[in-house]
């Protein structure tokens, strides 16, 4: 729990005299705006942020959990080490058995050592220990074969798993998770789901993903107006209910403001006046009585996001003829063919590592097929927003007018750019930040503000809904919904490719599988044949 917890940097207040209990057996959904200050809160929590005023109250004996995000942490040591220094106690045990077991020969006093160790090492679970932790890295797709492999050698998308791994492992009494289904494929996400809707602990976590909270939140607390409320039920119930309390707030202050406006009339009209005066001074009084609710300005603001096309598409907007493409001995496509018309909505999906966004790019000429060749309709334009941020955004770093100044025409207006900007909520001074210290969502809005001024008829998004939070993705998803062109993205977030998805491109065993319907369709159509495909073992190198 906390009290009074209140956290400031500068000028700008992320908590103000927060105070609030989470309960045993509660799994919280923790949402808010980008900048509200969640991770913040997470790490108070954690006790890894301390500058602030106010308490947190743990109770004795109640273990925390804390997903860390530095994946480049345990290099050296093997993936099940990594896991099992999750559990500090039992590790330090383990070791110290190791050293007294290793030993040619023990003296009294260390065989005395040894014992103690053995009960507490049983009491810990030391045995069972290897075996817990090999089922949650199965779980997340890491295949028992490499668990004595070193970190250094699986990619950053697959360490940030090992290190959900090691969180979970240490059953803590409070488990908080700060964006776990980042870099997590539909197989391991819904594995995710399954075992913290059954865990016992308090569960705080934040997370972009709609269906992922849907599933999981028994609760959701809310980061707005500087403080957190609790509402009871999952995303969709509090979309419900915040808004109807506001709209309740607003109608009740609009009554208010009429009824202030009736007797202040009366008050002027016969405050003169002998006869009425006692009356008028009543209605003052009745005046002074009413007070206002007070409506703060909500930190939870939409970018405006609209796609509009400059030059119309013809009905065949992208063929794939027969193309194929490898890295190495490493197969990710062969001969695959594909028609692509206009005002398609395109989803790719497979299990990570499988080549996914290889094919976009490849559709979107942004990489050569091996052999086969793509083609454009004759009126199609392009504009592709890339999963790696550096990609988009190139090295240098200038301002943000600077850097989108330099995709638009040449008789631009900076008042165009600095409208633009502003509906991608960079207003003010903002506009005038540097690239490099933006935040993830803020460098992915800062690209599709390009993607608008593009005009382009073909779009093409490889984990657009990725840093952004779910004001944005819901604004995103809206947009390209209603976008007259043609639209082709990777995904892993459910939501947005059920609500979006015209058609589905799943790629597995070398081939790229076509079916022309939604998402629900095509897993109706596939059913547990498609579950069997995402269950297999994950491909580990790093996408390509």
């Amino acid at each position: 729990s906390t009290s009074g917890l209140t956290l400031r940097y500068g000028k700008k207040t992320l908590f103000e005299n927060v105070s609030i209990k989470f309960k045993e057996g509660c799994r919280y959904g923790l949402i808010g705006a980008n900048g509200t200050g969640k991770s913040t809160f997470l790490k108070i929590l954690a006790g890894l942020e301390t500058t602030f005023s106010g308490s947190i109250s743990i109770d004795n004996n109640v273990r925390v959990g804390y997903l860390k995000q530095d994946h480049f942490e345990y290099e050296n040591e093997t993936i099940m080490n990594a896991v099992l220094m999750g559990h500090k106690e039992l590790w330090e045990i383990s070791k110290e058995r190791d050293y007294l077991y290793g030993l040619e020969e023990m003296t009294e006093e260390q065989g005395i050592r040894v014992s103690e160790l053995e009960e507490m090492y049983a009491d810990l679970g030391g045995y069972e220990s290897e075996s817990y932790a090999g089922e949650l890295l199965e779980g997340l797709a890491i295949p028992t074969d490499i668990h004595r492999e070193t970190m250094s050698t699986i990619s950053g998308g697959f360490k940030l798993r090992v290190l959900l791994a090691q969180v979970l492992y240490q059953k803590p009494d409070v488990l908080l998770l700060d964006e776990p289904t980042n870099h997590l494929d539909i197989k391991t996400i819904n594995w995710l789901e399954n075992f913290l809707t059954s865990y016992n602990g308090v569960i705080i976590v934040i997370s972009h993903d709609r269906h992922f909270i849907n599933s999981v939140a028994s609760h959701i607390a809310d980061l707005d107006y500087q403080g957190i409320k609790i509402y009871p039920g999952n995303y969709d119930d509090f979309m419900e209910a915040s808004t109807m309390a506001r709209e309740q707030l607003v109608a009740e202050n609009k009554r208010k403001k009429e009824k202030i406006a009736e007797l202040q009339e009366f008050v002027n009209r016969f405050s003169a006046n002998a006869s009425k005066a006692k009356q008028a001074t009543s209605r003052a009084r009745l005046i002074d009585k009413i007070k206002l609710d007070e409506i703060k300005p909500s930190s939870r603001v939409s970018p405006y996001i609209r796609f509009n096309i400059k030059t119309p598409l013809g009905k065949d907007v992208i063929h794939a003829d027969h193309i194929s493409k490898a890295f190495s001995e490493n197969v990710i496509f062969k001969n695959a063919e594909l028609n692509i018309q206009k005002g398609e909505k395109v989803a790719i999906i497979g299990t990570n590592g499988i080549g996914k966004t290889t094919l976009l790019k490849t559709l979107m000429k942004q990489l050569d097929p091996d052999s086969g060749v793509v083609n454009w309709g004759a009126s199609v334009n392009v504009s592709y927003l890339p999963q790696d941020h550096r990609e988009g955004l190139g090295e240098d770093a200038p301002t943000l007018i600077e850097w989108l100044y330099r995709y638009a025409p040449s008789d631009t207006d900076t008042s165009i750019i600095r409208g633009l900007l502003g509906r991608m909520l960079f207003s003010g001074e903002m506009a005038k930040k540097d690239t490099s210290v933006l935040s993830g969502g803020e460098k992915v809005r800062l690209m599709i503000a390009r993607m608008i001024m593009d005009e382009c008829n073909v779009l093409g998004l490889d984990e657009p809904t990725n840093h952004l939070d779910l004001e944005s993705i819901e604004a995103l998803n809206y947009a390209l919904s209603i976008f007259p062109g043609t639209v082709i993205f990777v995904s892993h977030d459910r939501e947005f490719v059920s609500s979006l998805a015209t058609r589905i491109i799943e790629i597995y065993d070398e081939k790229v599988v076509d079916f022309n319907g939604s998402y629900d369709d095509y897993l109706n159509k596939e059913g547990s044949d498609f579950f069997k495909r995402i269950n297999r073992k994950a491909v580990l190198s790093i996408e390509q």
